[in-house]
């Protein structure tokens, strides 16, 4: 059991439409006993559309908790039982007004494994074929159009805070280039 800790009980201590919250008590790998708050969330994907030109499709828009404009590639939250490769194609029209010819996996990531279970499914689209929005009820965004190049230097400056914006826009450079190489 090392490393490990083993679930005793658990309490829901909160049921929201998107996130839930328990309070787990979990057994040490020494024996002792500790509590563990838990956030249940279904999970979300995202996608870094990238046009024939090298700009990339990025959306703007307020975060409440930071209480800013965040600029992010495109994303949504999973409904629960959904495929991730729907959702992200889903999310892409709905935010870009794009499909797409091709659809990338570039894998998944787990943004706060200390206290929430989200994970985020991440994709690369070419072949934008652009379109009209079709943003939800409520949703408010600007597009803008930024050369992968210079996304990859604003991670390194720390202009794109958004964490699956970083991860996702640095896989896809070292991705194109890898393609490249093997060309």
């Amino acid at each position: 059991m090392h490393l490990e800790e083993k679930k005793l009980s658990g309490e829901q201590k909160f049921d929201g439409k998107i996130v839930k919250l328990f309070v787990d008590e979990v057994e040490l790998e020494d024996g002792r006993k500790s509590f563990r708050e838990v956030i249940k969330h279904p999970g979300g994907v995202c996608v870094l559309p990238l046009e024939e030109d090298g700009n990339v499709l990025f959306v703007r828009q307020f975060r409440y908790p930071h209480g800013k404009v965040l600029t992010e590639i495109p994303a949504g939250k999973l409904e629960y039982g959904e495929s991730h490769r729907e959702c992200g194609l889903r999310e892409l029209k709905e935010e870009t007004g794009c499909t797409c010819a091709r659809f990338d996996y570039l894998g998944s990531l787990i943004p706060t494994p200390a206290y929430c279970g989200e994970v985020i499914h991440m994709y690369l689209a070419r072949g934008l074929d652009h379109g009209a929005q079709k943003l939800d009820a409520g949703e408010f965004l600007d597009i803008v159009k930024i050369p992968l190049d210079k996304a990859v230097e604003m991670v390194m400056n720390n202009e794109l805070e958004d964490s699956k914006t970083q991860i996702a826009v640095l896989k896809t450079k070292l991705l194109l280039e890898a393609e490249k190489s093997a060309h």
